[in-house]
């Protein structure tokens, strides 16, 4: 399929999600049941597809881990530039976390992926993106939204929650394969295969079905500079920080259409956790994920 054929096959995804919570079809039961379906299952098997076949060198680099360190480094600084002046902690630190921590699982890897296709080198690179950002990302908002809001948070416990993430569990067991290069049998990398083209489906109807304001009030201009820096700046941050350390067209590549994800539903729930402020976190994420559709065209039709 063509970009627009891809994005336009996206938006009726999200559609259908929210169109289904509207009309109680896809009930907080089912969202959930739909949520855990691509995180346990077709993720992983999408993660593991899309890294066990490449060569361990071609995709596990010191160029690329330090590119999404010093990506999101610099898109952490720049979030807390643009959002350190609004007085209210809950606002402040949700403006901050959401305009740097992007939608990487559900929707970053398997729309690399689909553009790129499983088996593309660039699939594998956004999945060791995928690993690496989660090791960061996850400490690095908890943090500041403990930090900022004076709240308790158990690092520890997260930290040990990770260890225990089906997707970077698939990643280790993919980066293994590699390295021994002994692919699975036949049947199962096929049966891999037909679960992993379910991850981007059930993911962008899960994620649709989590959209919703229900009479929220919306801050515009906070909302804008989130949007503004999350699906505009970071894009272009990624494409300096990693052409800067003489990555490969391919780590570029997808390092680019990584970042350029909305911001991540998860933070909803660690703002909500945290004591941010969950309204704000609510239109967020409503309003980063419908923008990506126009912003990912013209960063798709770059890079590919």
């Amino acid at each position: 399929m063509s970009v627009a054929s891809n994005l336009a096959f996206m938006l009726v995804l999200l559609a259908a999600g929210v169109a289904g919570r509207r009309v109680g079809l896809l009930t907080d039961r089912r969202r959930d049941a739909l949520t855990d379906a691509a995180f346990l299952i077709a993720l992983p098997a999408l993660v593991y597809s899309s890294t066990y076949a490449q060569p361990l060198g071609e995709l596990l680099s010191v160029r690329l881990v330090a590119g999404v360190v010093g990506a999101l480094a610099v898109g952490i600084g720049l979030s807390w530039l643009v959002h350190r002046r609004r007085s209210d902690a809950a606002v402040r630190s949700v403006a901050v976390v959401q305009s740097y921590h992007a939608n990487l699982g559900f929707l970053g890897l398997p729309i690399v992926a689909t553009t790129f296709g499983a088996g593309a080198v660039e699939a594998g690179k956004a999945s060791v993106i995928l690993g690496v950002a989660a090791l960061v990302h996850v400490p690095a908002t908890i943090a500041l939204l403990s930090l900022v809001n004076d709240a308790d948070a158990d690092l520890a416990s997260e930290a040990l929650s990770l260890l225990r993430n089906p997707v970077l569990i698939a990643l280790g067991a993919g980066l293994l394969t590699a390295a021994v290069g002994r692919a699975p049998p036949g049947p199962v990398a096929a049966a891999l295969s037909a679960v992993a083209r379910l991850a981007l489906p059930v993911a962008l109807l899960g994620v649709g079905a989590s959209l919703a304001l229900d009479g929220v009030s919306v801050d515009y201009p906070t909302v804008g500079a989130v949007a503004t820096v999350k699906l505009v700046a970071m894009p272009l941050i990624a494409l300096g920080v990693f052409s800067a350390l003489g990555g490969a067209p391919s780590t570029v590549r997808a390092g680019i259409v990584m970042f350029a994800m909305p911001t991540a539903v998860s933070t909803f729930v660690y703002a909500t956790a945290l004591d941010g402020d969950a309204g704000l976190a609510s239109v967020n994420v409503f309003a980063t994920t419908l923008l990506s559709v126009g912003t990912l065209l013209p960063v798709l039709w770059w890079v590919g």
